[in-house]
């Protein structure tokens, strides 16, 4: 079957990605992909934030082929393999005490929402509590018990069942006004009469990655975690899209002067496109019993190697965190240019930051039409949002500046060329029925 069709065909009406970009990919390279038509597309989009380090990092690559060749362990559950060992020793002298950052790691499964369920798992049997807060908009992946607290509701809808042991609170600037939300949190948690127990566990985004690109300031998460130790509460940080360094630092939390108790890593961990998640808990919280929580694939060794080596290529000094700022203030550059010169933007905002940003806008379903203008002209680039609002520009963090920059003009470009028929479409009439 030759091009989509074997895909339209075969393949589960699920799909997303794959209707965004109808074309078929055949391989892909830093910060550009190709596929078998011979066109060229430049990537704002990094695997939905994996491939922070671009695509087919030449020296993770060759990395991986000496360990496959070497006929390295591919699967070995939660064994110990010398490849596990020197992730762990590289994870905690490069990453974890130049810190100041005491936790153990746990390898749970291959995926961010296995981080998340055994982070929710962890919470309530060490604090013998059921209740957890998430936040409106959240996501935080697609199993029950992440998307217990994750408030998209299509994505609920698709659990098929009902979500318990979970309540929604709203996340910094929800009502759009001077509302301080974690004083509307603490006020459930205080009064004996809120219907809200107090909880075991708060799971929060700092950038609600999926959800809208809402960024949290340091200040409301200073206050919500004095909140968390008031009542004995565990504070978890969901940074498996906004960690790695996709914020500039390796942890999009570490200028917010907050210790989280329990931390969520996955997406770029691996450096390369392999699933690895840990889940990050104070070594005080590390209450489990041996094999309480398994699972297969606990044990990625290729992952593991590769990782490593993300480590000691990017994460022994500041230079990335640098090249990623400085790149962050070219993006913002050219979102504030949009916003300026482009007329006919409905309520347009920006948001986000590092090289996680986008505009949002009043029109509806102009970010998709955008996105779809992008691809026509050589753009990978998707949205965010539970009404796909936004706009969102998340480039691998080892982008060229001649790509970032180019990227930015398609996009630029797209805007406009979207714009008329998205305000057509949004002033015509509904049709009677």
């Amino acid at each position: 079957m030759p091009g989509m069709e074997v895909f339209e065909t075969l393949e589960s009406e699920v799909r997303g990605y794959s209707r965004s970009w109808p074309t078929v990919f055949t391989k892909s390279k830093d910060a550009r992909m190709f596929d078998e038509q011979g066109a060229e597309y430049i990537d704002f989009f990094a695997g939905a934030g994996v491939l922070n380090y671009g695509h087919n990092h030449s020296a993770l690559q060759q990395k991986l082929i000496e360990y496959i060749q070497s006929d390295g362990v591919l699967h070995s559950l939660d064994m110990a393999t010398t490849t596990k060992r020197d992730f762990l020793v590289a994870f905690n002298e490069i990453v974890l005490k130049p810190r100041g950052m005491d936790y153990k790691i746990q390898f749970p499964g291959p995926t961010g929402t296995n981080a998340v369920e055994a982070a929710l798992k962890l919470a309530r049997k060490v604090t013998e509590r059921n209740l957890v807060v998430g936040f409106t908009n959240a996501f935080h992946g697609m199993t029950l018990g992440a998307l217990a607290v994750t408030g998209n509701e299509m994505k609920r809808r698709g659990a098929g069942v009902p979500l318990h042991d979970s309540v929604s609170m709203p996340y910094e600037g929800f009502f759009k006004d001077d509302l301080n939300t974690i004083e509307y949190l603490e006020r459930y948690f205080e009064t004996s009469g809120s219907g809200v127990e107090i909880p075991a566990a708060v799971i929060v985004e700092t950038i609600q990655a999926e959800g809208g690109l809402h960024t949290a300031t340091a200040e409301w998460m200073q206050q919500l975690q004095r909140v968390c130790h008031e009542h004995g509460t565990l504070l978890i940080i969901d940074d498996i899209q906004a960690g790695c360094g996709r914020t500039g630092p390796f942890f999009s939390f570490e200028e917010f002067g907050i210790d989280p108790d329990i931390i969520c890593l996955s997406k770029s961990l691996s450096g390369i496109g392999q699933p690895l998640a840990i889940t990050l808990m104070k070594p005080e919280l590390d209450q489990w019993d041996p094999g309480e929580h398994n699972g297969t694939f606990r044990g990625n060794n290729a992952a593991f190697v590769t990782a490593t080596e993300t480590l000691k290529l990017y994460w022994q000094d500041d230079r990335l965190q640098k090249e990623t700022l400085r790149k962050a203030d070219i993006v913002r550059a050219v979102l504030e240019d949009i916003v300026a010169t482009v007329p006919g933007l409905k309520e347009p905002e920006l948001r986000g930051r590092g090289l996680i940003q986008g505009i949002a806008t009043a029109i509806p379903d102009f970010a998709n039409a955008v996105s779809a203008e992008a691809f026509k002209r050589g753009l990978i680039i998707e949205t965010s949002g539970p009404e796909s609002e936004v706009i969102k520009v998340l480039p691998p963090l080892i982008i060229d500046d001649e790509s970032l920059k180019a990227g930015l003009e398609i996009l630029k470009e797209s805007v406009k060329a979207a714009l008329p028929g998205a305000l057509e479409a949004a002033d015509r009439e509904p049709v009677a029925v």
